[in-house]
């Protein structure tokens, strides 16, 4: 029996095989279409580093639904195809034939059957339940013949999702945008029974907008019902003639093209279990990567986090990492002023891990911070500017 420990986390950097499920309603007579677009699809995504098998399927309740599940050696191979222009530009013509689709992602914790042998060798003897970075001695046995690794353990979750989206506006509007971002209505919370908006928390750095939402329950039943309600009409509309990306949110596809492209995933949380003693800061801290190292990044910053946490007398109550091809924004909760261990609010401390950051940083090009002077600056420099966290009524 494997007992799940205090923290809640998830992961990306689990190393575990990742399964993907894509729910799928066609358009009426749009069958055909749809299968010669998968077909092309199929050949495109069968020659991604990381991709392993997929497999589609039809209801048989209902023919115009369909199943299309993946396979996929880990979950950062995974995101780094679908975060990709590749991707986007792949996917376009299924949009043609498809009414609504749903996109869901799970770690294989266990596998079960003649070929894979009993279930609980999927936990191995010494495995820390919710680490995201198990240790050689506590790796999963079973690697099924070369295709990734099972999950170590389970992890606890809190019933909440995390999602972010980043964009930038035109160099000099930053002042009318941030006017408008703090100053709209806020849509109502409750989506319906079971889903609800927790939490958003705006913030800049530069010209480049972040928005991070915090939803209990279906994550794309809020974003829907918020893009629906009058206020976030109104502010979207407002703040379209500063955007660098045009957009025309009356055209379904340009608004599809703008929110995936815009999309920053959650690619890992941690916060102590325990609930959070006296008041807690929100900050978030940018990090532009050099190309190609977004996600070692995003890594770096997960594992000093998973430390930090563990840590009885860190100020680090939780804290969640989004990335997204270059761009890593780290968004902290934090007992206490956020400079008060400034190496460890930056996700520097101990070791060699400031000469680590600045190597996979585009933006260190004043060498690696050693002195707390130098690393206070570096931080001072990654910080963004909140421009308004609103939560829900009886969150608040």
């Amino acid at each position: 029996m494997t007992t799940l420990s205090e923290r809640i986390s998830q992961s990306a950097f689990d190393d575990s095989r990742l399964r993907v499920v894509l729910l799928l309603d066609l358009y009426d007579g749009a069958q055909n279409q749809f299968l010669e677009v998968y077909e092309d699809l199929h050949k495109q995504v069968s020659s991604v580093p990381g991709h392993i098998r997929d497999e589609l399927c039809q209801s048989i309740e209902n023919p115009s639904q369909w199943l299309i599940t993946s396979e996929w050696e880990s979950a950062p191979r995974f995101l780094a195809w679908v975060n990709s222009e590749e991707h986007v530009a792949s996917v376009q013509p299924l949009h043609g034939c498809v009414r609504d689709t749903r996109s869901l992602r799970f770690s294989v914790l266990r596998e079960t059957g003649q070929d894979h042998g009993p279930a609980a060798a999927a936990f191995p003897p010494g495995a820390s339940a919710g680490r995201a970075f198990p240790s050689a001695s506590a790796e999963a046995p079973d690697r099924s013949r070369g295709r990734g690794r099972l999950q170590v353990a389970p992890r606890r979750g809190d019933g909440v999702v995390r999602h972010a989206l980043t964009f930038t506006v035109k160099p000099g509007s930053e002042a009318v945008v941030a006017e408008l971002l703090s100053g709209y209505a806020s849509p109502q919370a409750r989506v319906d029974e079971h889903t609800r908006l927790r939490r958003t928390s705006l913030f800049m750095h530069g010209n480049r907008v972040v928005r991070a939402v915090e939803v209990e329950g279906d994550l794309l039943a809020a974003l829907r019902h918020v893009a629906l309600q009058p206020e976030v009409r109104a502010l979207e509309e407002a703040i379209n003639p500063y955007l660098e990306q045009d957009r025309d949110l009356s055209d379904p596809g340009s608004a599809r093209t703008f929110f995936t492209r815009a999309a920053l995933p959650a690619v890992h949380h941690v916060a102590a279990g325990g609930g959070a003693s006296g008041e807690l800061g929100r900050h978030a801290l940018f990090y532009p990567a050099k190309k190609g190292c977004g996600m070692e990044l995003a890594r770096l910053l997960a594992a000093q986090d998973e430390a930090a946490v563990d840590d009885a007398g860190s100020p680090i109550e939780a804290s969640t990492v989004f990335q997204r091809d270059d761009i890593v924004v780290r968004l902290l909760d934090l007992r206490g002023p956020h400079d008060a261990r400034p190496a460890l609010t930056l996700g520097v401390e101990g070791g060699h891990k400031a000469a680590v950051l600045a190597r996979l940083l585009d933006s260190a090009k004043d060498g690696v911070p050693t002195t707390h002077q130098e690393i206070s600056r570096f931080l001072e420099r990654s910080e963004m500017r909140l421009i308004t966290d609103r939560r829900s009524p009886d969150r608040a």
